[in-house]
């Protein structure tokens, strides 16, 4: 299983856009917190401007924005994710399918995190 780990995290990282995280935990949030927000920043390890074609999430509880200009050799760029915390108490992991102008396919992110009721933390 470690192995197999190691293997998907040397591919994600092997791409020309190299993110600092593939996961963003929450953690154990409550509803009243409302919307949570997080940010995924990633580089350019590549010789050629790379851009950010499209970013598709997996629930429309999620919406996504993302760096729109390409992104120079070295340079940096982001995807942020705000999920709408309001569909109830349970435990969530989301998917973010960020498709990159110079990989063939789609690095995958996740934001996770466990809701307890509004009167719960």
């Amino acid at each position: 299983m470690k192995s197999l780990i190691a293997l998907f995290l040397s591919l994600a990282l092997s791409g020309t856009a190299v993110f600092d995280k593939l996961v963003h935990d929450f953690g154990k949030v409550s509803q009243k917190d409302g919307p949570l927000s997080c940010s995924f920043t990633f580089s350019n390890n590549s010789s050629e401007p790379v851009s950010i074609l499209a970013v598709v999430s997996t629930c429309g509880c999620t919406d996504v924005s993302w760096t729109t200009e390409a992104i120079a050799p070295g340079g940096k760029g982001a995807v942020k994710a705000t999920y709408s915390n309001d569909e109830g108490p349970y435990p969530f992991d989301k998917v973010l399918r960020v498709y990159v102008s110079s990989q063939k396919k789609p690095i995958i992110l996740h934001i996770k995190g466990e809701v307890s009721k509004k009167n719960d933390k």
